[in-house]
């Protein structure tokens, strides 16, 4: 990884230390996981599907087969990943292409997606299990998305001389990496071919510990949720719903975000209608209790579907996979995440459809929701008072509720562009 030097030398020494105590923490998780995994449905999912990755790779991947691999933490770096790997489909047909995933929500959503030729669990961290699955993948390419980092993994893909690619990569001055005396951390970055990173800071960023193979391309969500544009959005359903109503989305939500929206909505007389997307769609008892507390006429998708579903006020959809679609009857959304510490989902989904959108207090992780707020597209609230009064601004003045829609689109159309830069840089190599 490093030109031969005493410092050099002295990192490497400091490198194998840090890989052994965490190859040993990781060993130790897989020990821990089958107990872990009868108390918690999603870690169960996490523990049983992986024991079949190296079964899916056996059936499915032969020896002449010609690999591309791509790898996603969850569902909304996979949907980062999207735009690349249609473009892969269409510049290289006869070529295999395998996704992974880290985390059970993304890999149970899109285990059967056509998208790719292989979707499966990536196996544990582990030099043994690395190997083996690097052996039966035998990857021409590898791409990982945004801010994966697993270290056995990325030296061994080194090791193996396969092309390896960050794209949509995003990285801050707070992280490991940028800290003195951080080579231990910062060993696995030379494991990368070349860097496609979201914006200018994380350019200067690398490049002050010593990197040139940095190309700022943007980031492949503006490709994807532009492509999202030119599908069939149509929901019978959604529509029977509305029954002409204009209609608000709270996409990806929590209870941190109901306990903002929910008093709100209980006391609405307006003519809107709400739709409510909870994030953990398959915590039936937390469904339950979302609808318990809501004094509306309240339907749960799975519970009413071919019916009639006009009459009610509000629909909650205990379904994944339709949020996006959803989205386009919305003429504003709260998108979740931001109000605790889950994480702000996805705002350039509802974006897109040139509407407003409003969010919680935490999104400094996001670049683009601070871009969008300080063009007036994307509203932060912080508590159910400033959700109220931001809500019925935008319900009652409808010329600045498009003006902040108009806003929100032309932000998402002029950064478009990530996935042709990685497709030329590809085809150049």
């Amino acid at each position: 990884l490093f030109p031969y030097s005493e410092k050099n030398m002295y990192i490497c020494k400091i490198f194998h230390l840090m890989n052994f105590l965490y190859t040993l923490a990781t060993r130790l998780v897989s020990c821990v996981l089958p107990l872990l995994a009868l108390f918690n449905r999603k870690i169960k999912l996490f523990w049983k599907g992986r024991k079949e990755s190296f079964r899916i790779l056996q059936t499915h991947i032969s020896a002449d087969d010609q690999v591309i691999w791509l790898h996603a933490a969850s569902l909304g770096e996979y949907e980062q990943g999207l735009p690349i790997l249609k473009r892969l489909r269409t510049l290289y047909p006869e070529k295999k292409l395998v996704v992974t995933f880290f985390s059970p929500s993304g890999y149970e959503a899109k285990k059967h997606s056509k998208d790719a030729d292989v979707i499966l669990y990536l196996p544990l961290d582990l030099p043994k299990r690395v190997n083996r699955f690097l052996n039966l993948l035998h990857p021409e390419m590898a791409i990982f998305v945004k801010y994966e980092f697993w270290q056995n993994y990325l030296f061994a893909l080194k090791r193996r001389g396969i092309p390896t690619y960050l794209v949509s990569g995003v990285f801050r001055k707070d992280q490991l990496f940028f800290k003195k005396r951080s080579w231990g951390m910062r060993a696995v970055l030379p494991c990368f071919t070349h860097f496609f990173v979201q914006n200018e800071n994380a350019k200067l960023l690398l490049q002050s510990i010593g990197f040139t193979n940095i190309t700022v391309s943007g980031d492949t969500r503006f490709d994807r949720v532009m492509e999202i544009l030119s599908r069939d959005n149509k929901l019978p359903m959604i529509e029977n719903f509305l029954s002409g109503a204009p209609c608000m989305v709270f996409g990806s939500s929590w209870k941190a975000d109901e306990e903002v929206y929910v008093s709100f909505l209980n006391v609405y007389k307006g003519n809107m209608k709400f739709i409510i997307a909870p994030h953990e769609v398959h915590d039936k008892e937390k469904i339950h209790n979302l609808r318990d507390s809501l004094h509306k006429h309240v339907a749960i998708l799975s519970e009413v579907e071919n019916k009639d579903l006009s009459a009610y006020d509000i629909l909650i959809v205990d379904k994944i996979g339709l949020l996006t679609k959803i989205y386009s009857y919305a003429v504003i959304a709260y998108v979740g995440g931001g109000m605790g510490n889950k994480g702000l989902h996805n705002i350039l989904e509802p974006a897109v459809f040139s509407i407003p959108v409003i969010i919680g207090k935490n999104y400094d992780k996001f670049n683009e929701a601070k871009d969008l707020i300080s063009r007036e597209g994307v509203f932060s609230v912080k508590n159910t008072e400033e959700f109220t009064q931001i809500a019925t601004f935008l319900f009652t003045n409808v010329i600045q509720r498009k003006k902040a829609g108009i806003l929100n689109y032309n932000y998402i159309n002029s950064n478009t562009g990530a996935t042709e830069a990685f497709i030329e840089k590809v085809k150049s190599n």
